[in-house]
């Protein structure tokens, strides 16, 4: 039997490609053509192939209508062969097609993808999520959400004859239905340029996470979760594992507790959530600021310089991380960047008391459940397992870096005194911490010669990221397809979206299968998330019907902004960060679980920035190096061989004094959720003594507030902020194991990609991690990278 899908594509096929020959010549010699840039070469060739084919459709079709510039309709009768061979080919949109004036629009979407390997003449098998919802939406969403999550719960919990298909699978089933829309309408929070929308989507949050708590304290929902459990059914590895942590989560939840308690319990988890969202609605919507002189800034670049706003004949420095990251580390003038420093770390104070009402909440909750601490309770399902455990690693490493840390201050100052003489000055023996970032960087420019504005010329942002999408192209099978069509569906129109491809059969580079939604929002702006960071808004998994549902994934970063004669350029630690978020981007986009819960960096806390970590040695790899760079103004000029050398020497510059402040943030973390019954600290006093001791940096009299801005403890890092540290131990050992010498070894990148990336959370990490080395991970490699000896 004849598959009619394959004729009605290979019919439409060949009238698209006679169309586009037919018509060829009529467009290309109108096109421009730039044959010094074979980038842009394949894109004009590919328009021109486009407008054939539309020309070809306007001059034998007298309905075709130019609405606008950017997209193409036509009112062709609904019944015509055309319209109904485009309902055959994708089912999916037949409520779009329905109105046949989008046929056309639809056919030229079947060319509107491209990848650095060719084109892909397939269209996505999931349409990317449409940005346009109104505050009212976004309500009305959340309501509809919780509305139909009861409905199914209380069906659930009445089932006679519980059993895993009609308990778990059920519950899994309608959160799967629902996990796109949520994400995206709490998404909003982060990214939308209008308060109203950020203000609904924060609200809507608030909302979901009250009824989350309601849910997880249903014992109706527990008994029949129970009782399945004490089935012991015979499932599959990923499916056994679905049901011990559903039921661990009733348990940890409290569902084994007396009512009375229960309610207690619910009542504090409603007022820590309030908490959270408070303090990250603080954070997101802070606009203070600090206006300088251009005298008070002098050092700063002009590039840095022309980013700032200016009021009243000052420059205004908020405390986004492109205005005020520069201003600490190149302003000549210490009393510059010591303000800013203080200003930065006392910004949003309202957040020290609902951190500090978080901790004894946290503690409280940990009583109630029966456990000493939070730390405890926390620290249960990490690999860690006990607070022991994570005080004996963070206690451990401080004492191997605290030597080597002092001996590298002693460095800085000799800099800092050399510099104050040549000003005609007296030196100081103090090292305050707003001098760190700046003679760092003097440290690194003078003896390594590690100029980071004449670096950042090699990284301009856009062809940085599509050398880093072809690394991962070539390591992991991936193709990259920016969407600029019709089925391009952006929150702001800085963002760039990409469709990802797998490819199937290495030997057949058209074989490939659709893995999922890229996107990336890299620029500040107004009430938009202020750091670096991955949102994971659509997790993989596979349906109720058996149908892979694909993930959509976003890099949210804060980089400056282009300008009128510059693009936007990145810093080499800019560039690790890139990286980074988007080795998160892609533990989610190739992830291939069959729930949800597993997906991507759903795994343990502790080892979920471990792959991140791993791929950020690419950033420090010479030949990758170079293959990431291009001077903005001669992108065909890598950078040269002696400046990689320099960076590459410079990577440990300060390491010990870097790995000491994480150390600091650890410990404060770890020791504020290890007090016990909410016990009274004076949380400024521990922040402030505990950086000085354990990071080695003076502050003389100044009192920061620090923890207000640590948006960690307040966004799931509570009681885990040393999984950074951790999981780096993780991250060097597979690095030195499997990739070293041979960064781009394509055996290693499909190892790496089935035992780690793939299985998610679906199993437990160390067995991941076992599979892909053979043996059980050691810190040998961690360790030689910060150069101690074991």
């Amino acid at each position: 039997m004849i598959n009619a899908e394959r004729v009605a594509i290979l019919i439409f096929h060949l009238i698209s490609r006679c169309a586009a020959l037919c018509a060829y010549s009529l467009s290309t010699q109108h096109l421009p053509f730039n044959s010094n840039n074979h980038h842009a070469s394949r894109t004009s060739n590919h328009l021109n192939y486009q407008t054939a084919t539309l020309i070809f459709c306007s001059r034998n079709k007298k309905n075709l209508l130019f609405q606008n510039s950017r997209q193409l309709s036509t009112i062709l009768p609904p019944r015509t062969l055309f319209t109904r061979l485009l309902l055959d080919i994708y089912p999916a949109r037949r409520t779009v097609l329905a109105d046949s004036s989008n046929a056309l629009g639809f056919a030229r979407r079947l060319y509107s993808y491209r990848s650095p390997f060719g084109m892909i003449n397939k269209v996505p098998p999931q349409p990317a999520p449409v940005w346009d919802h109104t505050p009212e939406q976004i309500s009305a969403g959340i309501a509809k959400i919780v509305a139909d999550s009861k409905k199914l719960s209380d069906e659930v919990a009445a089932v006679a004859q519980p059993t895993f298909e009609n308990v778990i699978k059920a519950i899994v089933d309608g959160d799967h239905a629902q996990y796109g829309t949520i994400r995206q309408l709490l998404f909003y929070h982060n990214v939308s340029t209008d308060a109203a929308v950020r203000e609904s989507s924060a609200k809507a949050e608030e909302v979901f996470r009250e009824y989350n708590i309601e849910l997880s304290m249903r014992e109706d929902l527990f008994k029949v979760v129970d009782a399945v459990y004490k089935q012991a059914p015979a499932l599959d590895a990923e499916s056994t594992r679905l049901l011990e942590k559903m039921h661990l989560d009733f348990v940890r939840n409290g569902l084994a507790l007396p009512k009375e308690k229960r309610d207690e319990l619910k009542a504090l988890q409603k007022a820590l959530s309030s908490l959270e969202l408070a303090y990250k609605t603080n954070l997101s919507e802070n606009t203070e600021s600090i206006l300088f002189t251009k005298e008070e800034l002098e050092g700063l670049p002009a590039d840095n310089l022309s980013q700032l706003e200016q009021v009243e004949g000052k420059y205004k420095m908020t405390f986004k991380y492109p205005d005020v990251v520069p201003v600490i580390k190149y302003a000549k003038n210490a009393e510059t960047r010591k303000r800013a420093f203080v200003g930065d770390q006392n910004k949003a104070r309202q957040n020290c008391e609902l951190l500090e009402k978080a901790v004894k909440l946290r503690a409280k909750i940990a009583k109630v459940l029966g456990y000493e601490t939070h730390a405890a309770y926390v620290l249960e399902e990490r690999m860690a397992k006990t607070p022991e455990n994570v005080s004996n690693f963070l206690n451990d490493l401080r004492g191997k870096l605290t030597d080597a840390g002092k001996a590298e201050i002693a460095k800085l100052k000799q800099l800092k005194a050399a510099e104050l003489s040549s000003a005609g000055l007296t030196p100081d023996d103090a090292f305050n911490i707003w001098d760190y970032r700046y003679f760092d960087r003097v440290l690194l420019e003078t003896e390594y010669e590690v100029d980071g504005e004449k670096i950042s010329e090699y990284f301009p942002v856009q062809p940085t990221i599509e050398k880093m999408l072809g690394i991962f192209e070539e390591l992991f099978g991936l193709r990259f397809v920016e969407a600029t069509g019709a089925e391009r569906s952006v929150w702001h129109e800085d963002c760039k979206q990409f469709a990802v491809w797998q490819v199937v059969d290495p030997a057949d580079e058209d074989n490939v299968e659709f893995v999922g939604w890229l996107y990336f929002d890299l620029h500040p702006r107004t009430g938009k998330y202020g750091h670096a960071a991955n949102f994971n808004l659509n997790p993989g998994f596979t349906n109720a019907r058996g149908e892979r549902v694909y993930p959509v994934t976003a890099l949210v970063c804060n980089f400056s902004k282009p300008t009128a004669t510059k693009p936007s350029l990145l810093k080499h630690g800019e560039v690790v960060t890139l990286f980074h978020e988007l080795g998160h981007g892609i533990h989610n986009l190739v992830s291939a679980t069959q729930y949800a819960r597993f997906h991507g960096t759903r795994v343990a806390r502790d080892f979920v920035e471990a792959p991140s970590q791993m791929l950020e040695f690419w950033c420090w790899e010479p030949a990758q190096l170079k293959r990431l760079s291009g001077h903005y103004l001669d992108p065909g000029r890598a950078i040269d061989d002696g400046l990689v050398k320099r960076i590459v020497a410079s990577k440990h510059v300060n390491g010990s004094l870097f790995a000491l402040r994480q150390l600091h943030f650890g410990l404060f973390d770890l020791t504020l959720h290890l007090l016990a019954d909410g016990g009274e600290v004076d949380v400024a006093k521990l922040w402030n003594e505990m950086r000085q001791e354990i990071s080695l940096l003076q502050q003389g009299a100044e009192v920061t507030h620090g923890y207000a801005s640590f948006g960690h403890l307040m966004g799931g890092y509570d009681s885990g902020y040393y999984g950074y540290l951790w999981s780096e131990v993780f991250a060097a050992d597979i690095f030195y194991s499997k990739f070293k010498g041979d960064a781009m070894n394509k055996a290693a990148g499909k190892e790496y990609r089935d035992a780690i990336l793939k299985p998610g959370g679906s199993r437990d990490e160390m067995e991941s991690l076992k599979a892909l080395l053979g043996r059980e991970p050691t810190n040998a490699a961690f360790l030689a990278e910060l150069g101690i000896t074991a």
